[in-house]
């Protein structure tokens, strides 16, 4: 049997932000000055792939790129961060995903503002075989529903494990949901696709009805809830100086997956996501504080962690 080429293939967003550092989130309709202006490349999948590239892993991102200066400094972040790229579209006349992001200095929580140009859609035609079945894995967000169904289905048929990070209920999301094996939604996704407001009964519905391997849920600093084997597994987040949130989600992702493909245990999975996921909190941008294992071990090792009483007591 062939090797595959990759260890992850991921299919879906990449962005370039403009951050916006003020002193504090003014009232609506009030006024205040930023501090700093900072160009940085992200992007959902983009940032899971950066994230797992920088871990060792062989990694390949397939997506639309814009051909303005947006799009090439994602495209230099990418090259850096080692990703394979054949399969990259540059799409000529077509500004690149962008977003403005509010970062709150006295909180690191952050406002975002962003926009997609059509132009940026991906092609499910555009998603052949070869280019998922070269990987070991799949990872996937939401966003163009059936060029991200067409990828899944292609993995599913060849027994690759896809992974999906989603917030949103998206149009036809379902065909996609039944090829996954690793579902993390965001805080809010299981309660909007189930209308069930408990999330354990919410991510017992979704496992049950798609019959994925694991199903589960970022809980922004207070960690991470999973089910799998019938059992649920919480995973307290960890106390770092938060300097901003941005992109944590999607490093959490590209950890996540990581994990899989070492072959960790859930409850490793998920302690391991939630510390590469605090880390690049303490740094500015999407990709600004990627950790080493090193540097996610000695955390998980030495770091304070923050439970939520209500998630520790029923897992």
């Amino acid at each position: 049997m062939t090797t595959p080429a990759f260890d992850l293939v991921g299919v879906g967003l990449n962005a370039t932000d403009t951050l916006l550092l003020v002193s504090k989130y003014p009232e609506h309709g009030g006024k205040v000055a930023f501090e700093r202006e900072i160009v940085s490349p992200g992007g959902q999948v983009a940032t899971a792939l950066t994230t797992c590239g920088k871990l060792g892993l062989r990694t390949k991102y397939i997506g639309a790129v814009g051909d303005d200066e947006r799009g090439r400094i994602q495209m230099a972040s990418l090259r850096e961060a080692g990703l394979n790229l054949d399969d990259v579209e540059i799409r000529a006349g077509c500004p690149n995903q962008s977003a403005y992001i509010v970062i709150d200095q006295s909180t690191g929580e952050r406002t975002i503002f962003w926009h997609r140009p059509e132009c940026l859609t991906i092609d499910p035609a555009h998603i052949t075989p070869e280019k998922i079945t070269c990987a070991r894995m799949l990872h996937v967000d939401g966003h163009d529903t059936a060029a991200v169904a067409r990828a899944a289905r292609i993995a599913r048929d060849h027994a690759i494990p896809v992974s999906v990070d989603v917030d949103n209920v998206y149009p036809g999301f379902d065909k996609v949901l039944a090829c996954v094996d690793y579902l993390v939604g965001s805080t809010e996704f299981p309660e909007r696709w189930t209308r069930e407001r408990d999330p354990f009964r919410a991510l017992e519905q979704i496992q049950n009805e798609y019959n994925m391997r694991v199903a589960a849920m970022t809980l922004g600093p207070d960690g991470a809830l999973a089910r799998e084997n019938g059992r649920f597994v919480y995973s307290p987040g960890f106390v770092v100086n938060c300097v901003d949130t941005t992109g944590a989600g999607d490093v959490f992702h590209g950890a996540f997956c990581y994990s899989v493909l070492k072959g960790a245990s859930l409850r490793d999975a998920l302690e391991f996501s939630n510390a590469m996921a605090a880390l690049n909190c303490t740094q500015l941008g999407a990709r600004g504080g990627i950790a080493s294992e090193g540097e996610a071990r000695n955390l998980i090792e030495r770091g304070e962690r923050r439970s939520h009483p209500d998630f520790a007591r029923n897992s």
